[in-house]
């Protein structure tokens, strides 16, 4: 399994790691900490170092109940970002964590090689059509509702059948546009429960059969922290444990805060192939 990023085939054989660049000032764990160049800098070079294969930008906070921000307050938190990192470190490859598809268009056109959409295409009618123009990988992930509203009682009947049945559907329309790098993404903690977490996480393993990358985004989130009572500064070695399992289960693309710590629990489960 492989994605194309502007000519560079990412292989998935073994998984990669994504490192989280939230330049948003309420983020839940990261918030208003890379608010210059040098902090924004020094952090993407970070992460690179300890293994990132990618580097996610995010300017819209999606935590529950977030502040709701114009598109262009999103460029122009966004675009700045994107400059001063390629050209710093120009081989970089950039995902933009945007459901927008206009920011899709304006970050890729700066040099962006990729799309997370945390709406997996329900936020704006337009996205699908425009990754099929832009011909970049895209990651659709699974979103009950809004950011505003995602954690309002969200209810199942079953979570994961309902989830194989919406991203099924979603790449059969990809594919109708003749989109094929993309990447799915359960969405932890978007609009579900901490127990419909748990079983998006043990059954992870059925989502293989939807022939796509899987993509696992448990980092230090509240699924994690709030059943050990800990915050989410303490919640790194939750953070391992539960990325340790989806990679058992079959995640290819692990979306960290911490790199280091990432990289080391592919390399251990990689010794048991």
């Amino acid at each position: 399994m492989t994605i194309n990023c502007k000519g560079e085939l990412i292989d998935f054989s073994t998984p990669k790691v994504m490192g989280v660049l939230n330049i948003t000032p309420d983020s839940f764990y990261d918030g208003g900490r890379y608010t210059n160049d040098k902090e924004l800098l020094n952090q993407t070079e970070k992460m690179l170092t300890e293994g990132a294969t990618f580097i996610d930008v995010g300017a819209y906070s999606s935590k529950p109940g977030a502040t709701h921000i114009s598109e262009d307050e999103e460029l122009k938190r966004i675009i700045p970002a994107i400059t001063a990192i390629l050209k710093e470190f120009p081989k970089t490859i950039i995902s933009i964590d945007t459901f927008r598809s206009n920011i899709a268009k304006e970050t890729i056109a700066n040099g962006a090689a990729l799309i997370n959409d945390i709406s997996g295409g329900t936020l704006d009618e337009k996205m699908f059509e425009t990754i099929a123009m832009l011909k970049v990988p895209y990651i659709l992930m699974h979103i009950k509702g809004t950011p505003q509203n995602m954690q309002k009682n969200p209810t199942y009947e079953n979570i994961t059948t309902e989830l194989i049945s919406f991203f099924a559907d979603q790449i059969f329309k990809l594919h109708q546009l003749q989109i094929k790098d993309m990447v799915i993404d359960v969405g932890f903690g978007f609009g579900k429960t901490i127990e419909h977490n748990y079983e998006l996480l043990k059954n992870l393993k059925l989502f293989k059969n939807l022939d796509v990358p899987i993509l696992a985004g448990v980092s230090r989130k509240s699924m994690l922290y709030k059943p050990l009572g800990l915050s989410p500064k303490e919640a790194l070695n939750a953070t391992t444990s539960a990325n340790t399992i989806a990679l058992l289960n079959g995640a290819n693309i692990l979306r960290v805060h911490d790199v280091k710590e990432a990289v080391e629990a592919i390399n251990i489960v990689n010794l048991l192939n």
